[in-house]
């Protein structure tokens, strides 16, 4: 088995759970579906709960949150100490829009507010480095994004993987076992449309219009999901 810790950086909102459940049991079933030798454990670093030792799992898998990487919030500056563990000891890394951010801001990359404003909805991501783990192959990929920061630049030693018209760095990887994704493969598109309409205020009507008809579009979450199992497998 591969033991898969899920740091916890946010819980969906209580009257949206019954459309899929918080992200423990999100993200469990979408690599359920191509990663059968998956183990999760879960912790709730948001609230304090963090892994005795960087030790305890094969990988960390890091989820999405309302927060910044920057705001300056307790668990998230012991958060930024424990990626950095993780990059020393070698073990493999996923981070997951929030994460992906994190993965950057703790080795030297930098975060901020996006001057597009809201990338929400289906978004196709170009590849501009296709890596061996990236099979079967595509030269793009849909997936759905939430966010507003994006990082704006990259830490030492990465390799940029991916982008999309409004997110210049939209994939990228850190040596040879830590990797970032702003979007959310982990989102089934009714949890994605809810959490639009929710925010509609914060984001715009316009743009919550647009990417409710994005949602139209075929996502490629399956094939993504095969190649971080791919990434964790190397």
């Amino acid at each position: 088995m591969t033991k898969v810790g899920l740091l916890e950086c946010d819980h969906v909102r209580e009257e949206l759970v019954p459309i899929a459940g918080d992200y423990r049991e999100m993200f469990p079933a979408l690599f359920s579906q191509v990663a059968l030798d998956w183990e999760f454990t879960f912790y709730d670093v948001c609230n304090g709960h963090f892994p005795a030792s960087v030790n305890e799992c094969d990988v960390y898998l890091c989820t999405g949150s309302k927060f910044s990487v920057y705001d300056d919030v307790p668990w998230i500056g012991r958060l930024k100490s424990f990626v950095k563990d993780i990059y020393d000891s070698g073990k493999k890394y996923i981070g997951v829009c929030f994460g992906h951010q994190m993965l950057a801001e703790a080795l030297g990359g930098k975060v901020q507010k996006s001057a597009v404003g809201w990338c929400v909805g289906v978004h196709n991501f170009q590849i501009l480095i296709h890596e061996e783990w990236m099979t079967p192959a595509r030269a793009s990929f849909n997936l759905l994004m939430m966010c507003q920061d994006q990082v704006v630049e990259l830490p030492p030693a990465s390799t940029l993987l991916a982008e999309t018209q409004d997110c210049p760095i939209g994939m990228f990887r850190v040596g040879e076992h830590m990797v970032g994704i702003q979007a959310h493969p982990e989102f089934p598109k009714p949890y994605e449309q809810a959490l639009m309409e929710i925010r509609t205020e914060r984001i715009g009507q316009a743009k919550v219009d647009m990417g409710i008809v994005s949602l139209e579009l075929p996502l490629h979450e399956l094939t993504f999901a095969n190649w971080l199992k791919n990434f964790v497998a190397l």
